[in-house]
């Protein structure tokens, strides 16, 4: 799973996903590209489970690119802990997806194949997306 080697802060502020993606929305690598349409928390373990599902889909064969890196810790109360005594320890990591930012790419593999598989990474995905086409290329 993803996470940063060292970080300048342990906890983060909980933080609020205002507006659209500011960077990142449009194809810069593949041909073909997982689009978010809604803004959401996205889990470490959801981009891994939404990388295997399509790196077993298209077989390893062509290139994936991931563009989003969950750099956000959250931190957790143990269970049966009152309230009070400070913030919790970091439980797990989350990147923060705004609307219409590319979290992963595809390119080397025929339209129909990365339909697929981008249809099979996006149901482990806690935010809607969308299948978006580099111009050019047959749409997916």
């Amino acid at each position: 799973m993803m996470q940063p080697t060292r970080t300048k802060f342990r906890k983060a502020h909980k933080g609020r996903i205002h507006g659209r993606a500011k960077g990142g929305s449009s194809l810069n690598f593949g041909a073909f590209g997982l689009k978010a349409l809604t803004a959401g928390r996205v889990t470490a373990r959801e981009l891994e489970a939404c990388r295997r599902a399509i790196t077993r889909h298209i077989k390893r064969s062509g290139r994936m690119w991931i563009r989003v890196f969950p750099d956000v810790p959250v931190s957790k109360k143990p269970t049966e802990v009152r309230m009070g005594k400070g913030k919790g320890n970091p439980e797990y990591w989350v990147v923060r997806i705004e609307p219409g930012k590319i979290m992963f790419e595809l390119d080397g593999v025929p339209p129909t194949l990365a339909n697929e598989a981008f249809m099979l990474g996006a149901a482990k995905l806690s935010v809607r997306t969308k299948i978006v086409t580099r111009p050019g290329h047959a749409a997916a």
